[in-house]
């Protein structure tokens, strides 16, 4: 079957990063539409969370840590940054076992680890977990703002309004994950996945299967990152992971609550929990005025769409996540100009 205009969502932000980078939408035929999907951290976490993270970070005694890329991502009223500049201690950290080491080394205070992330970070996060409970580190706890891609491809490929005639799937997520729970997707929704790498030349196999497939009316999941991607993934990452979290519903900037697409702290590991150990109020979220952030993680608007890109919204003074982080679809834009 042959389509006038065949809609492709690349999940990942690396990827988005990289497409634009190697001007690959330029380079392609005018009948294949490349769309960013959901695939970057940052800017997927809600604006509630973000709250809720500075509302801890402003705490008696609490030192916030993160990484790098959620500092400058602006909450309902300031950012972590802006909350660093009013006194708060908030510090970047570049492995959660940083956090717990700095818990080690201040007994008195409380160190909290913002964790953000897909099923590529949350195991380290997990290990770090069961490292902080072996070694009886009581002060460190996480907030935990991790999210599953597959309940988030569910929804968009169940989506009449996104209408995607195929994925082109995220290469480190796989690797934990492995192949197989895309072939429900695949199945299900009739939209073939195609797992590749981040070089130019990977992107455009898995964007050229992708379309070879969809001609011929196929819905199967191919791996064009075999150096990497098996079809069972990482099982030890994925036992580490059940071992401290399971799957509990979350809120995603742009599509809302997801069933089951977030992860929480088992029983054994609850006293880890940052939202319990900080009951902080949350006072009800701010979105920015004429921010699009929501309608970009979806692919139904692009960045240029939005009023704010590149004038009121640059890299230097963000107005949402996209432009913030180094895998945000408005700052790929800005940055390489497609």
């Amino acid at each position: 079957m042959k389509r006038n205009v065949i809609k492709l969502m690349e999940v990942c932000g690396t990827h988005t990063m990289a497409i634009a980078r190697s001007g690959i939408r330029k380079v392609i035929p005018g009948g294949i539409e490349l769309i960013s999907g959901p695939g970057c951290p940052v800017c997927v976490t809600s604006q509630k969370d973000i709250d809720r993270a500075i509302m801890i970070a402003r705490e008696k005694d609490v030192v916030m840590t993160t990484f790098g890329d959620m500092m400058r991502v602006p909450g309902s009223r300031t950012s972590l940054e802006g909350v660093k500049g009013l006194g708060a201690d908030v510090k970047v950290v570049y492995s959660p076992l940083d956090a717990v080491s700095m818990a080690k080394d201040a007994p008195d205070k409380n160190v909290v680890f913002m964790g953000v992330g897909f099923e590529t970070t949350s195991p380290l996060v997990a290990s770090a977990v069961i490292e902080a409970k072996k070694r009886d580190i009581r002060n460190f706890s996480v907030l935990s703002n991790f999210k599953l891609v597959f309940p988030a491809l569910e929804a968009i490929a169940g989506s009449e309004k996104i209408a995607v005639d195929g994925f082109i799937c995220p290469g480190h997520v796989s690797v934990i994950t492995g192949s197989a729970p895309y072939e429900d997707i695949a199945r299900r929704f009739g939209k073939p996945c195609v797992i590749t790498g981040f070089g130019q030349a990977d992107i455009i196999k898995g964007i050229t299967r992708l379309v070879d497939q969809i001609n011929r009316g196929d819905n199967r999941v191919e791996i064009e990152y075999k150096r990497a991607v098996t079809n069972k993934g990482n099982t030890r990452a994925k036992s580490v992971l059940d071992e401290v979290f399971s799957p509990s519903d979350a809120e995603w900037r742009g599509l809302g609550k997801i069933t089951k697409s977030g992860l929480k702290f088992r029983d054994d590991y609850s006293f880890f929990d940052a939202k319990n150990r900080f009951p902080v109020k949350v006072p009800e979220p701010r979105v920015p005025k004429g921010c699009i952030c929501a309608e970009v993680l979806q692919g139904i608007s692009r960045p240029g769409d939005c009023r704010l890109f590149g004038k009121a919204c640059t890299p230097s003074s963000p107005v949402g996540p996209c432009m913030v982080s180094s895998e945000g679809s408005c700052a790929a834009q800005y940055r390489y100009g497609e």
